[in-house]
């Protein structure tokens, strides 16, 4: 009687239960609820793990044909088991190739010319479909070609062989639950608590391998696959419950004391801090759609300028302080060539079609993949303000913040950039879409060079484009800005030089010449480009066009040509809508409100108030430089870092994961940080970085994947942190003892070294004979102790 209606409390079936019946307070009921709901999922796992570890536990296997990414076939072994496809190069299971979750696929019967019977296993929001890592733990399967990551297709020798896999997959994909339970009750399942902790491992990093971090290979016993997989929202009604659940835990622990009861429920309390929050209110900068944006027309009409007597006496002014050949950073530049924004906006016009590269990162084919890349290079040109316009110099310490909303994919493309030196003037920027699967980091050394009638800005550096599900690089150049006509004639702009973008991992890459105009050349030789696509050394396209308007593509093997771009008033109402911050959001050194006086004059085209603003603002700059200077303080930037080694510029928070669909929530920025909201806390997987402090840890907020390796969850209990702490100093400690071993090495080496000398010398010297051989016998073996030596300290510090 008693056990029934105890089973009828924790299912809550029945509420109208007398107290005299039941020895239950509610606070025990709740308990006991968490306690079988517990035991439930832990059965579950249970389940899973020995149906993909069991060898018995198989519904089908035999050899099938599965079409790669370059539509060729190959022969691979399939074996299917509940929820589950294992795919292997041989029977022997030991050369996996690919897991595919079933549970994420749909199936569909395909028709084929060819013998045999077709069918396609497909993830209907084209979704990746594979497990990230193999039953053992495998981390890259062995197979010859790429297989496509969101479909598979598939066929059998003969149609009774496909329809039997048809309805075998059907069976997995519908009923895998009720597949499991059936073939452990007939006996099939093995002892799981002796299961080895790699067993464990290995499950776990087969459904969550990027929440494991490869640095800590620790064993996972039931509790932690449990707190670490199955802590979800289901485990309070509602938020009422969790807050009270929360007020009673602390409340009864002080009323019982030490009795066995607090013991438990302190335990339980511990691990309930584990159990993500209810979805809370994101606290991300607020931005606007951009309302005024400037489009100059295509040609050489929007780049060329008249300038007036009063500017040109300006001009003289400026060719006074410079002479051919000098680097122009330092000179002081009239405000009426001056484009009324920063540096660092106009390098963002680059991403106004950023959902060319959410296209790129989905294309399979790498070729395509390539022309796609490029192509959104060469949308990023065709924005240019009216006239002969330069954006402002970034102050030291500036920084700016825009990002693109993408309709199709429901994404957002985030852009942050920081000046990060003055002297020499580099501009870092990063640009983050994971939900697309791409990111974009690099710095621009902007040198301006004067030849007399004429000056170029040079952008010297390179940008690099990440396919993050790929782990493909696509390294760019810059052409340069060349200005003439500066004493005599009309004052022009145009882009010259040659840029390149190569993909290392494929092999492909793209040049581009941007022409100058020829000093004879009608306007048709304006703004012209001419390229090539390339696969190692063969030229596999040809590209010809101007890059503020049509560019055609040429094959080379079948000489066709066709339209590849064309900035068309179509395309460019169809650009992606660029959102800015909020303007009382921004910080004093956003470049919006750091030079919103210089702004404003210039609109209102008072020269000489925006020659003064702009005055106040670089003697400002200079003032706090000759400050540092005194007191020998060197300028930190807020949002990148340099590698002391390489001398490249990182941004802190990268995070270059690829998108987890079914952990990641969205992704947000807020003070200059991209962050992603997510399900369940992940540990994060990040390359320590040289001159990454153990000091510069901060608390992140709860529910929120940030890409600082030292960043600490703030759901997180106590014992973690300083389990953290501990784990920094023993690995300091343990770099302290290497170098004092290397150290001691190195003195060894040097002992060796003069020694070798001495007997050098000895041997060469006019001492008899048998007295020689008896000093190089000695040495011998006092270097062969000092060898020995060394490889002791070798073994002992390995």
């Amino acid at each position: 009687m008693g056990h029934r209606s105890e089973s009828k409390l924790f299912n809550g079936s029945e509420k109208d239960i007398s107290l005299s019946s039941s020895k239950l307070t509610k606070k025990e009921s709740l308990k006991v609820q968490k306690k079988n709901y517990r035991e439930e999922k832990k059965r579950a796992t249970k389940e899973l793990l020995s149906t993909i570890t069991d060898p018995s536990v198989i519904v089908m296997a035999d050899w099938l044909k599965i079409r790669g990414t370059l539509k060729s076939w190959t022969k691979l072994w399939c074996v299917l088991k509940p929820g589950v496809l294992l795919v292997y190069k041989t029977p022997k299971n030991g050369q996996w190739v690919g897991t595919v979750l079933l549970n994420a696929c749909e199936l569909i019967e395909r028709p084929s010319k060819k013998d045999g019977f077709c069918f396609k296993l497909f993830h209907p929001l084209e979704q990746s479909i594979w497990a990230i890592k193999g039953p053992k733990g495998e981390a890259v399967g062995s197979i010859t070609q790429p297989l496509p990551s969101s479909y598979l297709i598939i066929r059998a020798a003969s149609e009774s062989d496909g329809r039997c896999w048809m309805d075998a997959l059907e069976l997995a994909l519908k009923c895998s639950s009720l597949l499991k339970r059936t073939m452990i009750r007939e006996g099939k399942e093995h002892d799981l608590n002796s299961s080895s902790d790699s067993a464990h491992v290995s499950f776990y990093g087969l459904l969550r391998a990027n929440n494991l971090n490869s640095g800590e290979n620790l064993p996972l016993n039931d509790s932690e696959i449990e707190r670490h997989h199955f802590k979800d929202q289901d485990m309070y009604s509602d938020k009422s419950d969790k807050e009270n659940d929360h007020d009673h835990d602390e409340s009864d622990n002080d009323g019982l004391g030490k009795s066995e009861e607090s013991d438990s429920d302190t335990s339980e309390r511990q691990d309930d801090s584990y159990v993500d929050p209810e979805p809370i209110d994101i606290k991300e900068t607020t931005y606007l759609e951009q309302s005024h944006e400037e489009l100059g027309e295509a040609g050489e009409a929007a780049q060329t300028e008249v300038v007036s007597e009063e500017n040109k006496s300006l001009i003289w002014t400026l060719l006074k302080q410079v002479r051919p050949g000098m680097d122009l950073s330092k000179v002081v530049l009239p405000t009426f060539i001056l484009e009324p924004r920063s540096f660092l906006d106009k390098l963002s016009d680059y991403y106004y079609h950023a959902d060319f590269l959410s296209e790129a990162a989905l294309e399979e084919n790498a070729y395509n993949r390539m022309k796609k890349v490029v192509k959104w290079y060469l949308s990023g040109f065709y924005k240019k303000p009216k006239g002969l316009k330069k954006p402002y110099n970034p102050i030291l310490g500036e920084t700016f913040r825009c990002m693109w909303i993408h309709p199709r994919t429901n994404s957002k493309t985030f852009y942050i950039a920081e000046q990060v030196s003055h002297h020499p003037p580099i501009s870092a920027f990063y640009v983050s879409n994971r939900k697309d699967g791409f990111c974009l980091s690099g710095s621009i050394l902007a040198k301006s060079k004067f030849y007399g009638n004429s000056l170029s800005a040079i952008l010297d550096g390179e940008g690099r484009l990440t396919f993050l599900n790929r782990g493909e690089d696509y390294v760019m150049t810059m052409p340069y800005a060349h200005c003439k006509g500066i004493l005599y004639g009309t004052m022009t702009l145009e882009l010259g030089g040659t840029v390149n973008i190569t993909c290392e991992k494929t092999g492909y890459s793209a040049t581009i010449e941007f022409k100058l105009k020829p000093f004879l050349g009608n306007n048709d030789s304006v703004n012209q480009i001419s390229g090539k696509i390339k696969l190692g050394k063969e030229v596999l396209a040809i590209l010809e066009g101007h890059w503020d308007s049509e560019v055609t593509i040429r094959d080379k093997k079948t000489d066709v040509s066709e339209t590849f771009w064309n900035p068309t008033s179509d395309v460019k109402q169809r650009r992606l809508p660029r959102y800015t911050v909020k303007f009382e959001e921004q910080d004093d050194f956003e470049s919006e409100k750091l030079w919103q006086q210089v702004t404003k004059a210039i609109n209102n085209k008072d020269q000489t108030e925006a020659t003064q603003e702009k005055y106040v603002l670089e003697e400002a700059q200079r003032k706090s430089a000759r400050e540092r200077k005194l007191t020998g303080e060197e300028w930190t930037c807020k949002l990148f870092d340099q590698d002391s080694v390489t001398g490249e510029w990182h941004y802190k928070y990268a995070d270059t994961r690829p998108w987890d669909p079914l952990n990641d929530m969205i992704q947000f920025e807020k003070d200059g940080a991209i962050q992603t909201k997510v399900r369940h806390r992940t540990p994060m997987v990040s390359v320590p970085k040289i001159k990454r402090k153990p000091t510069s840890q901060k608390k992140g907020e709860c529910g929120f994947s940030s890409p600082e390796p030292d960043n600490q969850d703030s759901s997180g209990s106590e014992a973690q942190l300083m389990k953290h702490n501990t784990r920094i100093r023993k690995k300091g400690a343990d770099l302290g003892e290497l170098q004092s071993a290397i150290e001691s090495i190195k003195e060894t080496q040097e002992d060796i070294k003069r020694d070798i000398m001495a007997l050098r010398s000895r041997v060469t010297s006019n001492s008899p004979t048998v007295d020689n051989q008896f000093l190089q016998l000695k040495h011998y073996i006092f270097i062969l102790l000092l060898v020995l030596l060394q490889l002791i300290i070798n073994f002992l510090f390995k």
